[in-house]
């Protein structure tokens, strides 16, 4: 696998077995029926028991049955479940830092007790409601309201959500609203379990990209929700960003190992491929492209290790991440284009990752914080100037 400066020498033995146990995963389980999976337009589902029987579930936090492993073997875990698709590295991500994690960091003892080795094992899958029909990249202005029930001892909500990852196949959903009970109606997480009366949890079919993913919506229609699923730990935009910017760690790993699988297809391709007499990655061209990716993808797992170090010395701001899940989801998006391009016309079947990839990268550029929106983020730490104020 490219690794062309040698980074994964400095990995210690436990990055190392995660590394190792996720790649051959992948290998094993994903990458043989993904394509299938993929042109069908489902998500193969048998992978929920096996991915948290090897703890692919939030495996960086602390307690609850999780190891508390290095960024870095998080980063590694991500990268090459992203290898196999976009949708598996998806439902691991929002599983362990959009629903274990704001669990974990602001749930209450009980909460975390009852949900969080049930995620973690995979016995339980959770979705995380934060956009809104009308409010993808301002979610500040989020309707979904959550007002005080007569006896005062719970909450009903009302609102949608959409785009959500797992919401219809998850056991709880957790749900951020704005509590219309206090004067400065603050936004608040909410635990909802999906089999409550009032909630819906449509799927969103159709899709031409992250085909291979469950997506949803999540419907509330006066839900009672008691006083005990209330995150206690926070309120306001810090709760669901904090959140996001765990998952964005997440996807600037994860981009690189889609871009190394569509490299290494590519890669193989031009050694095996033959045409004018032998194989055409001896053409100029052909090795200029091949160069190009490598050097790119190179620059962006630089990039993927130095926020990790970061992270692992609590000095990684928002920023830092709005900057690598930028640069390494367009990287991506290129490098997957270009290495279709050399397969040829075999480079649009299933039978190849890299279009599968290219597809799937288009949603990655738009979850999570569009690129535009990222670009703007880092405008503003540049100058100080919001841009979309």
């Amino acid at each position: 696998m490219l690794d062309y400066v040698h980074l994964e020498s400095d990995l210690d033995q436990e990055e190392r077995m995660i590394r190792d146990t996720a790649r051959e995963f992948v290998e094993e389980h994903v990458k043989p029926e993904i394509g299938d999976h993929f042109e069908a337009g489902t998500f193969p589902t048998d992978l929920f028991s096996k991915m948290g029987e090897l703890g692919f579930y939030a495996p960086n936090l602390e307690g609850y049955g999780s190891p508390n492993v290095s960024e870095t073997a998080y980063g590694l875990l991500m990268q090459e479940l992203e290898a196999g698709d976009s949708g598996v590295r998806s439902m691991a991500s929002v599983q362990g830092a959009l629903v274990m994690y704001p669990i974990h960091a602001y749930g209450s003892d009980a909460q975390k007790e009852s949900w969080l080795p049930k995620l973690g094992q995979g016995d339980a899958v959770g979705c995380f409601g934060l956009t809104e029909p009308e409010h993808g990249s301002n979610p500040s202005a989020m309707e979904t309201s959550a007002e005080r029930d007569a006896d005062g001892e719970g909450y009903v909500l009302d609102g949608s959500k959409t785009w959500i990852t797992n919401s219809p196949i998850a056991d709880v959903a957790v749900v951020w609203a704005r509590d219309r009970s206090a004067d400065d109606t603050p936004v608040r997480g909410f635990l909802v379990e999906t089999d409550r009366d009032g909630v819906t949890t449509n799927k969103i079919t159709e899709k031409l990209s992250l085909r291979a993913s469950i997506t949803g919506e999540i419907g509330l229609n006066d839900v009672y929700v008691p006083e005990e699923n209330v995150l206690p730990g926070v309120e306001g935009m810090k709760g669901p960003l904090s959140c996001l910017t765990q998952a964005r760690y997440g996807i600037a790993w994860g981009a690189v190992g889609a871009a190394r699988d569509a490299f290494e297809e590519a890669r193989q391709y031009a050694q095996d491929r033959e045409q004018f007499g032998g194989p055409i990655g001896r053409f100029q061209l052909q090795q200029r492209k091949l160069a190009e990716m490598a050097t790119q993808i190179t620059l962006a797992q630089l990039l993927a290790y130095r926020i990790a170090d970061l992270k692992e010395r609590g000095a990684l701001r928002p920023q830092h991440i709005s900057l690598a899940k930028r640069n390494n989801v367009r990287m991506a998006r290129n490098r997957t284009r270009i290495a279709r391009e050399m397969i040829g016309g075999n480079g649009i079947t299933t039978d190849y990752s890299p279009m599968r990839h290219m597809a799937n990268m288009e949603t990655v550029y738009t979850y999570e914080g569009t690129h535009d929106i990222h670009t703007l983020v880092l405008g503003e730490d540049l100058t100080g100037i919001a841009a979309y104020e």
